[in-house]
């Protein structure tokens, strides 16, 4: 009895850790990491002299709110995401170089990296087409620096960019401006069209009179002469003509 106690001791202490999809964990005994990294899988432990250390694999959204420098000198309020997630093959590695609070050196690394970029750029630059060019640059410059920490960056967004005051309204005046001279463009453009238009209708009225008169010989004269005095003759209203015998001149009451 004596016996089975004693194999049974350890179990009674002994406790389990579940690794879930998505995370991933490794055994701490005495303070140092046995084994490799684990994914999905149930790990058995002594609470007494051992600990399991898990973290999540899934990409994580770090939201950051700074200043980011200009060109010019200005300072930009920026709010930026970024997207990132954990090598759970280098999680052994993460956690001796950093331990858990590795969120910081993310932070420590995109500060530096987003300073270096956005000084670069004028500030409207980053209000502009141009902010995914910055994105991408700050995206590659913090790919470098997380080379093989297990710190793996899969993008960054510039959610939103507030600008000083006084270049936002100088930005939005030329904006305008720019709109109002294509809205110009656009009304010279539709009356250089109209223009264009009306003189080709011009031209076309010409040519047709100038086709009929070409066309009115006097015989064709003296035949419509003939066709007007006919109809004016079976006409029940009394009229009175004038006439030099070759056009009917119509006179009413």
């Amino acid at each position: 009895m004596k016996k089975i106690l004693i194999l049974c001791a350890p179990l009674l202490f002994a406790q389990c850790a579940v690794i879930h999809p998505g995370e991933v964990g490794i055994k701490q005994r005495f303070g140092k990491l046995k084994g490799e990294p684990l994914t999905s899988c149930i790990i058995g432990f002594n609470p007494f002299f051992a600990r399991v250390i898990k973290t999540s694999t899934q990409t994580n959204n770090l939201l950051l709110s700074l200043n980011l420098p200009s060109k010019e000198g200005l300072s930009v309020q920026a709010d930026i995401s970024i997207l990132y997630h954990i090598d759970k093959t280098k999680f052994k590695q993460l956690l001796i170089q950093y331990g858990t609070d590795y969120e910081p050196i993310i932070t420590a690394i995109f500060r530096s990296a987003a300073s270096d970029v956005c000084a670069q750029y004028f500030a409207k630059d980053m209000h502009s087409g141009k902010r995914s060019d910055i994105e991408n640059a700050i995206y590659k410059k913090m790919l470098e620096n997380l080379v093989g920490t297990g710190m793996v960056v899969e993008n960054v967004l510039m959610k939103s960019i507030s600008l000083p005051k006084g270049l936002a309204t100088s930005i939005e005046q030329k904006l305008q401006a720019e709109q109002d001279a294509m809205r110009m463009e656009f009304v010279l453009q539709q009356e250089k069209l109209e223009a264009e238009r009306k003189i080709i209708e011009a031209r076309g009225i010409r040519d047709a009179q100038l086709i009929q008169a070409q066309g009115l010989t006097q015989e064709i004269l003296k035949m419509r002469s003939i066709d007007a005095f006919d109809r004016l003759s079976k006409s029940p209203n009394a009229k009175v003509i004038v006439t030099d015998g070759k056009m009917p001149f119509l006179i009413n009451d």
